[in-house]
């Protein structure tokens, strides 16, 4: 006779000892084995997060019956097939926050303790865009809960419910709080899926339509490419002229869940992000609030590399290269570049790998006026991107859609127009700009270059603007800007991997928040 999940736990726990799943992180979590078994693999109380957020232990609390969890958001660990991360918030401070999983809805097993990274924000910092109570505290907290799972099984539905003390969806009879999602295929599989980007979504109804554009596409994964909520409205990295409302956070979170709660969101780190009332260069506000692998270094943020199948993928924080943000300009001396070079190495030398995607949040090319294109990365990455090949350089930071031709050495090496194919090894690499996520709308330098997409094409030349290490500004001409679209949008990835022969391909589409096709593009690598 079959053990249910829940005997299976109790006759595990007994045989084995407790250990921590996601070795020398310090969180709860759960490890989850073939069919219905449930390993153990309960965390003990995690310690402390070092620089960054206090992680409380004990505090006064309101009862939990009378607060739900909301802004459920998932990731991904480095290997998809087998790591996630279950990540949700509450308004005030809960006892023991938990999440419980299973492969069958309605049978989740045991409780798995969450970490919880609890972050203070005083009023005084802060320029809301509502009214704050006059019996407000003089600072507000938010509490942000994590469960790394590991050892998941690979190509893998599971469904989970987030709960604590005095608060069980899985037994209030709330079926529409059961959260679901799946794991990645084994390297090696065949195959297809998709995945989004955006970069700069912001709360609002231009953002709500392109979450629904996301949930209709229902990729694998969505990568979210920096400036995520414009809690911070400035350049970043300047607490005493940027206005702030550390509250725009939880808008975001609710707005994204009906998504984010079943689509692992991968986030890349961008200048609004640089929050210069907290430590650790503005960016413990992003290490409360998310569970990136950041997997570069100890301590990196939103620093790291992952693989879906046949792709790997890289996040970058361009802060640390960009002249026109420069807030925290060369805050990691080097280390990220290098890190960097020894990825694309290890993912170009990898036989399972075919494509490497590298996203962040400066466009390393643009012809728009809003930010341009970045100089720091045309310095210090595009050389390591030409050397090791890369398939596709994903951006946000200016509110708008651009593909390139094909770059090699800062020139464009062939014309490719909507519907046509790039061959990555020898062409040379694609850059996009997918910054229209929900923001204001950016305008190009050069008016009568105008937009350019299909339905619409308008070849011509444009003008790309850069600042300088010290500041000055300078632009010139380019040929290379092949399409361009001032409006709302997404980028949409099909992968197709390599079988019977036939090479595995990208099929690159832009549409627009109606699901109107902006732009296509095929890269091959042969």
């Amino acid at each position: 006779m079959e053990l249910r999940l829940a005997e299976w736990y109790d006759h595990n726990v007994r045989k084995h000892t407790r250990r921590t799943v996601f070795r020398g992180a310090a969180a709860g979590g759960a490890a989850l084995a073939a069919g219905r078994l449930l390993l153990p693999g309960t965390a003990e109380a995690a310690p402390p997060v070092p620089r960054g957020p206090s992680v409380l232990l004990r505090a006064e609390t309101v009862p939990g019956s009378a607060l739900r969890p909301f802004g459920r958001h998932l990731a991904y660990g480095a290997d998809a097939s087998r790591q996630v991360v279950v990540s949700w918030q509450t308004p005030a401070q809960v006892t023991a926050p938990y999440l419980r999983i299973g492969t069958v809805e309605g049978d989740y097993g045991a409780t798995v303790p969450a970490e919880v990274r609890a972050l203070k924000s005083d009023l005084s910092w802060q320029t809301a865009t509502h009214t704050f109570s006059p019996h407000s505290p003089s600072t507000i907290t938010q509490y942000y809960h994590h469960v790394k799972l590991d050892n998941l099984v690979p190509n893998t539905t599971y469904y989970y419910v987030v709960g604590h003390q005095g608060y069980d969806p899985a037994t209030s009879g709330r079926p529409g709080e059961v959260g679901t999602f799946r794991t990645a295929p084994a390297a090696g599989r065949t195959e297809g899926f998709s995945f989004t980007a955006f970069g700069d979504q912001g709360v609002g109804y231009n953002a709500l339509a392109t979450n629904s554009l996301i949930a209709d596409l229902g990729p694998r994964f969505h990568l979210a490419m920096g400036d995520l909520s414009y809690a911070l409205n400035g350049e970043g990295g300047h607490p005493d002229e940027d206005k702030y409302d550390a509250r725009k956070w939880d808008s975001f979170f609710a707005q994204n869940e009906l998504v984010a709660a079943g689509i692992p969101w991968m986030v890349a780190i961008g200048n609004h992000e640089m929050e210069g009332w907290y430590d650790d260069h503005g960016y413990a506000g992003m290490r409360a609030r998310f569970t990136m692998p950041d997997n570069a270094w100890a301590g990196s943020t939103c620093i790291y590399s992952w693989r879906y199948q046949n792709v790997g993928l890289i996040s970058l924080d361009g802060n640390d290269i960009c002249y026109n943000s420069p807030s925290n300009l060369d805050y990691t001396e080097g280390k990220q570049t290098a890190w960097l070079k020894s990825r694309l190495a290890q993912f170009r030398d990898d036989p399972t790998i075919e494509f490497i995607v590298v996203y962040c949040h400066q466009c390393t090319y643009s012809t728009s006026d809003a930010n341009g294109a970045e100089l720091g990365a045309q310095q210090k990455w595009a050389p390591l991107f030409d050397q090791y090949q890369v398939d596709l350089v994903l951006n946000g930071h200016n509110h708008l859609y651009e593909r390139t031709d094909p770059i090699k050495a800062g020139k464009g090496t062939k014309k490719v127009a909507p519907g046509g194919t790039v061959n990555s090894r020898t062409d040379g690499v694609t850059y996009i700009t997918a910054g229209g996520g929900g923001e204001s709308i950016n305008d190009w330098i050069d008016e009568s270059a105008g937009d350019s997409y299909i339905g619409h094409v308008h070849d011509a030349t444009a003008t790309m603007r850069w600042d300088d290490e010290d500041g000055g500004g300078h632009s010139k001409k380019v040929t290379w800007s092949r399409v361009r679209f001032r409006g709302y949008s997404l980028v949409h990835v099909d992968v197709t991997p390599a079988a019977g022969g036939k090479p595995g391909q990208l099929k690159v589409r832009a549409l627009t928040e109606d699901n109107v096709l902006v732009d296509d593009l095929t890269i091959r690598r042969g």
